[in-house]
């Protein structure tokens, strides 16, 4: 008998599997690490700086003249899930970037290797950055002149305000940057980068972290106004908080504990309101101050001459106002919890009294009860005597015709005596079993 044995051998080709479904937010996830890459700078440039105040109706209608004048150009506008956008428009670049409240227009241009600081003048460059309708409120405007060290130049204790004049070094000394954080009669902050040997890509990480602080300074300090706005509501709220609390001391009735837990309610409701509409705006600010802080970390700045570093001079000017927004935040919290003690503390006094009216009530009921049942008592006594009033009467009828015909011949005088025990004990019985009986019943 003959087996044929027949083995498989195996084959070389990989079998196809399916893709790994991927969760819907890893796309984006992944490329948030890539949306703000540093891009290389030719020295000397131009850069004109905005940020605009975008609620979420108006970053669609900027998205949507964008990309029309994309379009007008031949060229392909941001797509719809697109924050960030570059696009080179001859020898100028322009980046776009759309952040969750403001949004960003960066104009790169040329400028020649002789330009003095901040020449030719904003009002030479500035037209071809109107061509895209302004998107919002315009927060910040920033004039940046990235050029290499001329000894024929302007110092800048020439160029800007001494004053409030802040300038440093990076990290290794191949650049310098400065800038006294006014306004110029442009409306723009001015900035002078110096170049003292930086590479190209080096120079564009310099430039958009230097924007970057001066951005997002200007968005920190948008606290302060509202920090001053709400200061008097909050003293006037801290002020009432201790005239009721000192009342809590003399009140003593449940009147006047109600009266204080509806001005509580009151104060409490006028705090809240002002908490609200003030969370979004301190919890930016800290946001915000801590980027400003971060971004001067990783310059790593260098003082020079006698002039204070830009971490210093934002240390002196700008913390007291980040404080002020940081302690408003506090006194609202810590006011939230004081009237809430409070609140408890009135609502325990009133529980309290009314927990004691309840018991009076409840006492007074009690005697009422007890007034009832006695009266009751006295009612069934009465009933029980004119029921064998009754009943003896009707007897004595019946004795006295028994007598008068002979069947009996005791005297009806003696058998209604006799009767009127036997009666009323039987009637009291007869009463007596019927309330028991009504009692158990209930």
């Amino acid at each position: 008998m003959n087996h044929n044995d027949t083995t498989a051998e195996p084959s070389n080709e990989p079998a196809t599997l399916p893709p790994l479904m991927p969760h819907r937010l890893r796309a984006a996830i992944l490329n948030e690490l890539h949306a703000r890459p540093f891009t290389a700078l030719a020295v000397p440039r131009r850069i004109l700086h905005f940020a605009f105040h975008t609620n979420e109706a108006a970053a669609q209608t900027d998205r949507v003249n964008l990309f029309a004048f994309c379009t007008t150009r031949g060229i392909a506008g941001p797509l719809p899930s697109e924050k960030h956008y570059r696009v080179a428009l001859g020898s100028t670049v322009l980046r776009w970037e759309q952040h969750s409240e403001f949004t960003t227009y960066t104009w790169e241009m040329p400028a020649a290797a002789s330009d003095a600081p901040f020449t030719p003048g904003v009002a030479v460059l500035e037209p071809q950055t109107r061509a895209i309708p302004q998107p919002g409120p315009l927060l910040v405007a920033i004039d940046l002149h990235i050029l290499r060290k001329d000894p024929n130049h302007l110092s800048i204790e020439e160029i800007f305000d001494r004053a409030s004049l802040a300038s440093a070094e990076n990290s290794d000394g191949s650049a310098s940057y400065a800038t006294d954080f006014r306004l110029d009669p442009s409306g723009f902050v001015r900035i002078l980068i110096t170049d003292n040997g930086l590479a190209s890509d080096r120079a564009g990480a310099l430039v958009q972290r230097v924007l970057e602080i001066e951005t997002y300074r200007t968005l920190a300090l948008l606290g302060l106004p509202e920090a001053q706005r709400l200061s008097p509501s909050i003293s006037r709220i801290e002020h009432k908080l201790a005239e009721v609390t000192q009342k809590m001391r003399e009140a003593n009735d449940l009147g006047s504990n109600r009266q204080l837990l509806d001005e509580l309610a009151a104060l409490a409701a006028d705090l809240e309101a002002g908490a609200a509409a003030s969370v979004f705006r301190f919890g930016a600010t800290r946001a915000y101050d801590e980027i400003v802080h971060q971004r001067l970390e990783t310059i790593g700045e260098r003082k020079m001459g006698g002039l204070p570093t830009w971490t210093s001079f934002l240390a002196r000017r700008m913390a007291p106002a980040i404080r002020t927004c940081i302690t408003t935040e506090a006194r609202q919290s810590e006011l939230s919890l004081k009237l809430s003690r409070a609140a408890d503390l009135l609502r325990t006094r009133v529980n309290v009294e009314l927990e004691k009216q309840n018991q009076e009530l409840l006492k007074s009921m009690n005697e009422r009860t007890r007034m009832q049942l006695r009266l009751q008592t006295t009612v069934e006594g009465l009933s029980v005597a004119a029921i064998t009033y009754y009943v003896v009467s009707l007897f004595g009828y019946v004795a006295k015709a028994a007598h008068e015909t002979g069947y009996i011949h005791i005297e009806p005088a003696y058998m209604i005596a006799g009767f009127i025990p036997v009666a009323a004990l039987t009637i009291w019985a007869i009463v007596r079993r019927i309330r028991k009986h009504h009692i158990s019943h209930d």
